[in-house]
């Protein structure tokens, strides 16, 4: 296996160092899709996507023929869009280990993986090894929403099944992930002079507070969280708040916890809105609830038997390593493919501390991972 640790180094960090914001990543698109053209791709094309997305650019894919007909063609994804803040990213390697400046992210998540693809395939052909037909399919928009896999059209792949690379942790095949759905409710009350006429207003922030204060939030059961992350209302200090919306969102890998947590949010907003009485009965409005849960993301959950789990285990064998198959709490692009009926478990790449200026990333990890994917499209 003739990777190339120095190569590695200089994709990743070109990769970094290429602006590549959410629904700004053309440029990076732009970079890859010539890479790719220049290393023998068979074809690569961007779709349609941005209509949706609102990107500068569309999903692509790169796809390479190989010369191996007696394994099944596989596709590997990664996104292109980075976290904020990710503009004007230096990237700094102190003993093998890659960090941003620490003004920004490093944008390991998702660039190690997309540096990954680009050095097995440059291994592959430069060592003229035979190799399985696959796909390369990078999406934009991840990081707020993944909004690139969900306008992804599946019937553009040949591959029937593959693998995400956007994990932490190393020698990890994620083979379950949660569904999660948007928790938003709105609240209207009636607005009043604090001061003057505090009898006259229905304070809609006190009854989101007193919703909120009973809602079971955090780890509920070893499948399920739940978690209130914004409230917003109100207009002035002297103003009895007659608008408030508390948004959150709950996660289960059972989609029987998950509606029923989220018939519970429901009934506790309503509840606490039908329930309130105007203690001076000076008031002939009443509050009202508008409540909402999109769907985030779809659960993920891979079977034993799978292609992605099966071929996971043989190319972990050639290698006489084991890997770990295990379940996420987060969801990722691979949740949609696997509800279009795309077979696709998540590598762990060795990122750490994502999402935030301290994120960083082993060259070790990044090459043992590589070994993974080398083996599996030849193996």
């Amino acid at each position: 296996m003739l990777l190339n640790s120095d190569r590695l180094t200089y994709y990743f960090t070109t990769l970094c160092e290429i602006d590549s914001p959410s629904r700004g990543e053309s440029k990076l698109s732009c970079y890859l899709q010539d890479l790719f053209h220049d290393l023998g791709a068979d074809i690569v094309f961007e779709d349609n996507s941005s209509l949706v997305t609102g990107s500068d650019c569309g999903n692509f894919v790169a796809r390479f023929s190989g010369s191996r007909n007696d394994v099944d063609p596989v596709f590997f994804n990664c996104h292109l869009d980075v976290i904020k803040p990710c503009l004007g990213v230096k990237v700094r390697k102190i003993n093998d280990i890659f960090y941003s400046s620490g003004d920004t992210v490093l944008g390991a998540d998702d660039k190690a993986g997309i540096a990954i693809l680009i050095e097995v395939i440059i291994a592959i052909v430069l060592a003229n090894i035979p190799f399985v037909p696959v796909e390369f399919v990078f999406t934009t928009c991840e990081e707020i929403g993944l909004l690139g896999a969900k306008a992804f059209d599946p019937s553009l792949l040949v591959a029937k099944y593959g693998y995400s690379l956007d994990s932490t942790g190393i020698d990890n095949v994620i083979v379950g992930a949660p569904a999660s759905y948007g928790i938003s409710a709105e609240i209207h009350g009636l607005a009043s002079h604090a001061g003057l006429r505090p009898q006259h207003g229905i304070n809609a922030i006190q009854l989101a507070a007193h919703a909120v204060s009973r809602l079971p939030l955090g780890q509920i059961d070893s499948e399920t969280t739940a978690n209130i992350g914004l409230i917003a209302g109100g207009t002035a200090t002297n103003i009895i708040p007659d608008y408030v919306r508390v948004a959150g969102e709950v996660r289960s890998h059972n989609l029987s916890k998950l509606f029923s947590t989220i018939d519970l949010f429901k009934n506790t907003f309503q509840d606490v809105v039908s329930s309130w009485r105007d203690p001076h009965n000076l008031i002939t409005s009443r509050p009202s609830l508008v409540f909402a849960f999109p769907e985030q993301y779809p659960l993920m959950k891979l079977e034993a038997a799978s292609l992605p789990v099966v071929r996971a285990q043989q190319a972990a064998s050639c290698l006489s390593r084991s890997v770990r198959f295990i379940q996420a709490g987060g969801g990722s692009d691979a949740n949609f493919f696997n509800a279009c009926g795309l077979p696709t478990a998540i590598l762990g790449i060795g990122m750490e501390n994502v999402h935030s200026v301290s994120e960083n990333i082993k060259l070790a990890d990044m090459l043992r991972t590589a070994e993974l994917v080398y083996s599996l499209l030849t193996c």
